[in-house]
């Protein structure tokens, strides 16, 4: 049984309850997944004893937030070259802060990405909740 991370920054609770559904996929698919808010993550052995790590922040002026920044900047550190990753966050209007924290992830950490970052309006909208458990359920493919 693979041990998945995700980490999540949110403002208002609406990127926390997409992390809790993407465990809820990996968990259907047979696997653990330890949910936990950025701000727990105090250094980057934090980051270890995983075989997925899971990042997602909300898009707040274009950006992601700023506890997220200091993650990407920390997890440099933590040697998560080849390990699985996905990327993921809630946004009002634009939606960039997942596809930044994909490309770090993929270009920088030299992660296994699944598919593309998972951008929800929210988890209440348009099949959200489906689509946050698929997106859980694609990164469990890759642990077989």
């Amino acid at each position: 049984m693979a041990k998945a991370l995700i980490v999540y920054a949110t403002r208002t609770g609406a990127t926390e309850k997409i992390a809790n559904l993407i465990a809820e996929g990996i968990r259907i698919s047979g696997h653990e997944a330890k949910v936990v808010k950025v701000t727990d993550i105090k250094k980057e052995d934090d980051l270890n004893g995983y075989d997925a790590v899971i990042l997602g922040s909300p898009t707040y002026h274009g950006e992601m937030v700023q506890g997220m920044k200091t993650l990407l900047f920390m997890a440099e550190k933590a040697q998560l070259e080849g390990k699985v990753g996905g990327a993921f966050g809630a946004f009002g209007w634009s939606g960039e802060a997942p596809d930044r924290i994909f490309e770090t992830m993929k270009n920088i950490y030299k992660m296994d990405m699944a598919g593309n970052p998972l951008r929800l309006k929210s988890a209440n909208l348009g099949g959200g909740t489906t689509m946050a458990q698929d997106y859980g359920r694609e990164i469990a493919k890759k642990f077989t």
